[in-house]
This record gives structure tokens, sequence and C-alpha cells, in this order.
């Protein structure tokens, strides 16, 4: 199928979304998880419920979540949107309901924000439209800029659902390509110890490196700082689960605007 017919079939897909019925996305039974003693109120409180009166029954999209875009510039701190705006920290720590590994691929190299991709993945395994990422042309080392870099033309990313203390939502914290191997190298750590991701605070801090062309950019480092309960690791991995299968009723594909 031809670039043009791709991006004309996820068009369509995202315009029949649109007019789909959304009144029954968060009326889901069974919302309120068993208290504990906790520090991270979501954990303490019916959140869901909350979310579910808020929003009037209108879907839980990503668009609506704080997102924590990597930093350019081989800046060393994050931007944190607030209520106030932007705030910038050195660190974040909370924990990680869940994670995504989406990818995507746009004819220009440099697309304009909110513009649709030709091609997108959830998991970076297999396309929208069933297709394996790892036979893809745009999956090759230097396919990016027409050869003129030793980069993927499509684009990969970890978008991470970060759970802190004082919120009920989690930022998305969005992990360039860069640093994917090391936060996969972390999960894999944790598998060692016999724990889940969600049982965990983890720490993420920012690391100054260069690049062969001798620009400067973050990489990401991830830390445990403290594990969680019994108790409380039941709960976060419950909340967890709801919360993502609200997103996955919600939303189309969080990888068309988070996968830039």
């Amino acid at each position: 199928m031809s670039a043009t017919a791709l991006k004309d079939r996820l068009n369509g897909k995202l315009q029949a979304r649109t007019t789909e019925p959304k009144g029954k996305i968060l009326n889901m039974p069974n919302t309120s998880l068993a208290t504990v003693e906790t520090e991270y109120v979501a954990l303490t409180t019916n959140a869901l419920d909350i979310i579910s009166e808020n929003l009037k029954n209108q879907p839980l999209s990503h668009g609506l979540f704080d997102i924590v875009k990597s930093p350019s510039g081989g800046a060393m701190v994050f931007a944190v949107p607030g209520i106030a705006g932007e705030e910038a920290e050195k660190e974040l720590s909370g924990i990680i309901l869940d994670y995504t590994t989406p990818r995507a691929y746009w004819e220009t190299s440099e697309p304009i924000e909110g513009e649709p991709p030709v091609c997108f993945s959830r998991n970076s395994l297999v396309s929208y439209d069933g297709k394996p990422c790892n036979q893809c042309q745009f999956n090759d080392f230097g396919s990016k800029n027409g050869g003129n870099s030793n980069g993927k033309a499509c684009k990969e990313s970890v978008l991470l659902y970060l759970l802190r203390p004082d919120n009920i939502i989690p930022l998305i914290v969005r992990v360039p390509v860069s640093s994917k191997m090391i936060f996969l190298r972390y999960t894999t750590r944790l598998v060692s110890s016999l724990k889940p991701i969600s049982g965990v605070v983890t720490r993420i801090t920012l690391e100054k490196a260069t690049s062969k062309q001798g620009k400067p950019y973050a990489l990401y480092n991830f830390e445990t700082v403290s594990t969680l309960s019994p108790e409380e690791a039941v709960i976060a991995k419950a909340y967890g689960q709801k919360f993502v299968e609200l997103l996955n009723a919600a939303d189309l594909e969080p990888a068309i605007s988070e996968a830039a």
C-alpha cells in the first residue's frame, strides 16, 4: 500500500472514531478500590469515580494529560506542566503504572504538531494494519532523511504513566528512543528482582550526552528509590489496570499525538 493510501486510510479511521458515541466510555462498574495507608492520594480515594464525575462521561483521552517531553538542546531539567504554568524539575519520582512503546512514521522528518502519521504502531512490533514492523523499510537504520542519517525514519519512543503522590491522574513522560534501551534494561532488572514496575517508586534523572555530530542531548536514567508495601502494590496494580482500560476504550492511538 502506498504512503498516500495509508495516510488516507488512517484519516478515515480518525474521522470514523470522531462520530462514534462516547457516552458509555467511563461508565465502568466497581471502580472504587480498597483503601490502604499510603502517601499516594490516588490509592486512598475513589479516584476513578471522581474522574468519571468531573468528565461527565466524556472519554479519558490522552489529549487531557499533562505531557513531559524530552528536553531539547541538551537541557538537564524536565519542563513539567502545572496549574501555574511549566515548572523546571531536575528529577521526577513516582509509580510507573504502565507504559507503551509506540512508533510512528511521517513522510516528512519534521511533521507539524498534530498531523496524523502515515503509519503507526502501539507496541513497535505490529503496525495499525497488522504488518510486522521489523520488515518495514522505514525501520532500517539509515532510512531517516533519505539515507543522510543513520537514524530510522519511523520514530520510536516510550510513554510512561507516572503517578505522583499528590495527583490522581498520572503524568505522561515521553522517553526518547535514545534512552529506550536504558529504560528496558531497568525493567529487566526489576524482573530479575521479582518486582513489578508498578510495585516500586522510580526516580527519573537526566544525564548530559553528546551525539556523534557533536550535538548535546539528555539521556534518561532510572532507579528504584523505594519498594511499595504489599498492600500498596496490590492497590497500585489494580488502579493502573483500571486506568489503562479507560484509556484503551477512549483513544484511537496514543502514538498519533505522542510519538513525535
